[in-house]
């Protein structure tokens, strides 16, 4: 039960660090590109500045004349804040909630064909889908773990995870 509510709680950290900078990209877009010139990264990786910047400035257009575009991204962040949420579900009676987890693993096996899909209709260049399939890939994981250590629960009968979940 210790090595479930542990990855959970790994995993919602996760999500909700994930969310919560969705809120903020039009300043984080310049500490990135300042951060990013301080590393001299323009010299090793000029089309990833190149893509940083253009993200940058795009983020800046929108926030300056048309605001309204970054509401999208808010709820972006609110939905990571809500799905978090439907992990106590899991973390108070895994064997119950198992669906939670399984849930979370579709969606992340979605962001695949996601990336792939509407990367290129929206013109983001393919090494960077590649960094967002990897949230699906990575995100995987942990859910694969405490999905295993749930069925391993379940297999020692009821009278010992309720006693456990309590």
């Amino acid at each position: 039960m210790k090595g479930i509510r542990a990855w959970l709680v790994f995993f919602v950290v996760c999500l909700v660090l994930s969310g919560a900078t969705a809120f903020p990209l039009v300043h984080e877009l310049r500490w990135t590109e300042d951060l990013l010139r301080a590393l001299s990264v323009p010299e090793h990786l000029p089309a990833a500045m190149d893509w940083i910047v253009r993200v940058r400035q795009g983020l800046d257009a929108a926030d300056a004349d048309h605001p309204f575009l970054l509401y999208g991204t808010d709820w972006l962040a609110f939905a990571h804040l809500v799905i978090a949420v439907a992990f106590y579900g899991p973390y108070r009676d895994p064997v119950r909630n198992i669906w939670v987890v399984e849930f979370a693993m579709i969606a992340c096996a979605g962001i695949v064909p996601l990336a792939l899909i509407c990367g290129p209709i929206r013109g983001i260049p393919f090494w960077w889908s590649v960094i967002d399939m990897s949230f699906g890939v990575f995100g995987v994981v942990p859910l694969y773990v405490v999905r295993q250590k749930i069925k391993r629960l379940e297999r020692l009968g009821p009278n010992t995870w309720a006693v456990a979940a309590a």
